[in-house]
């Protein structure tokens, strides 16, 4: 991480209330948010957030991850911390390649498999930026928000003192999803 770009604090009020915004500008010209209140506790909440356009921007039901951005943001709000939104769509298969994969969904094959047929791994996300971030802003513990366990496994040079679920209540449109999240890729539903 030799050239991080990084931009200055600024105030954002939402709809879950008000945090303070900082971005950071990778090697790769993608550009990570740092989504936090005004206090850091020795210990915070964290939401390691990987983007998703179409469930964060546009409201699709297909996945869980404009509900689990909403749960994190509005539980952050209350309680203090960071949510780090993470560029990397379709777990860093890009917005394109994810259409394609939503599109062999549409015939049949799981999330994983539809990587698969791209030629892709089940979830090529890498996290060095995340950690960059934590140690920019001196977090050295903290309480993560994540049924993902593989993210914890990636964070391993972080102290992460407690493992937070979100809990999303499936839909018609994202319940196999969900299952294959759980059954093929351990996540902690």
């Amino acid at each position: 991480m030799n050239s991080i770009e990084i931009s200055q604090v600024a105030t954002l009020p939402t709809k879950h209330g008000t945090f303070n915004i900082q971005v950071f500008k990778d090697e790769k010209d993608k550009e990570h948010m740092a989504i936090f209140t005004d206090e850091l506790c020795a210990i915070p909440t964290v939401r390691v957030h990987s983007e998703c356009l179409t469930g964060d921007v546009v409201g699709s039901v297909k996945c869980d991850c404009g509900e689990q951005l909403d749960f994190a943001l509005d539980k952050i709000a209350k309680e203090g911390g960071m949510v780090i939104y993470h560029r990397q769509e379709g777990r860093n298969i890009g917005l394109l390649n994810k259409v394609n994969a939503y599109a062999l969904q549409d015939k049949g094959f799981d999330t994983i498999e539809a990587n698969h047929q791209l030629g892709f791994k089940a979830d090529e996300r890498t996290y060095e930026i995340v950690e960059f971030i934590l140690k920019y802003f001196g977090i050295e513990k903290l309480r993560l928000l994540t049924n993902n366990p593989k993210k914890i496994e990636s964070l391993g040079k972080i102290d992460i003192v407690e493992r937070l679920p979100i809990q999303i209540t499936a839909n018609p449109h994202n319940e196999d999803y969900l299952n294959v999240k759980k059954e093929k890729m351990g996540h902690l539903l």
